[in-house]
């Protein structure tokens, strides 16, 4: 692996290009057979933001062209749009912490380049209407000087943390007891940076048998105000009980271990 020159005037180029008119979407372009085959954002998982650490992530990009590819003029850039608080700003726009990308050639023709970006949920989000879906713009170009550039290259879901909390009564708890066990369901504001509570949401209440690997679900509780959960359950044999939340399109998700039943 080795460190590519950097082209700082391309890259400024290629990140302004991004929003010509603020929140809307450009055409992609391209010209000859340099073509991006494939981009993998944050090794594939989704990013997942709380409210004052920022996140680093990769994006690789992958491209191909008969005469190589030119590493110099390959360069991503996530964003998303427009949130609700300011529709006419072109935010929502993350570009790499460094533009000087690392490349891998595959072959005389393939090229993947790597970059590191950082996401701070104080800054980048700008509001909890921009959890979900954002997407990478990519371009590349060949040694011969055919390129391309898309729009919509790969897509990545950036989810709000969520955090869950457990507590149960009496405990600990003798096999054949009934058990009450509670619990919250929070997750981040990327408007006020605290953790507020998500109603509605069904969290399961999962069981593990001691000497076992194993969580078994036994019911699903709907959480209640404030992010509230509720429920009681008999406490047939040793093991260990704990909230699991399976996280939504904008959430990410969270468990609360672990409740110890005798």
């Amino acid at each position: 692996m080795r460190k590519r020159a950097t082209v700082a005037a391309v890259a400024s180029a290629l990140t302004l290009s991004v929003f010509v008119v603020p929140g809307a979407a450009q055409a992609d372009e391209s010209v000859g057979d340099t073509e991006i085959t494939k981009v993998v954002v944050n090794g594939g998982s989704n990013i997942v933001l709380g409210t004052t650490n920022p996140k680093t992530f990769t994006i690789a990009v992958t491209a191909t062209d008969n005469s190589g590819i030119k590493e110099d003029y390959t360069f991503p850039v996530l964003w998303h749009g427009p949130g609700q608080k300011m529709p006419d700003d072109p935010y929502g726009l993350v570009t790499p912490d460094d533009v000087s990308g690392d490349c891998v050639a595959h072959s005389t023709t393939t090229t993947t380049c790597t970059f590191t970006l950082t996401m701070d949920p104080q800054i980048d989000p700008q509001d909890n209407t921009t959890a979900g879906t954002w997407k990478v713009r990519a371009s590349a170009s060949g040694n011969d000087w055919d390129f391309v550039s898309k729009d919509v290259a790969a897509t990545v879901k950036v989810r709000r943390y969520a955090k869950l909390t457990v507590n149960a009564s009496p405990e600990p708890v003798k096999k054949g007891k009934t058990l009450s066990v509670t619990g919250k369901l929070t997750r981040a504001s990327w408007e006020t940076y605290k953790y507020a509570g998500y109603t509605g949401q069904p969290v399961k209440l999962q069981f593990r048998k001691k000497g076992t690997n194993t969580y078994t679900t036994v019911k699903t509780v709907t959480t209640g105000t404030g992010g509230a959960l509720k429920t009681t359950v008999k406490a047939a044999t040793d093991g260990y009980w704990r909230w699991s939340f399976a996280g939504t399109s904008t959430t990410g998700t969270a468990t609360a271990d672990y409740v110890d039943a005798q």
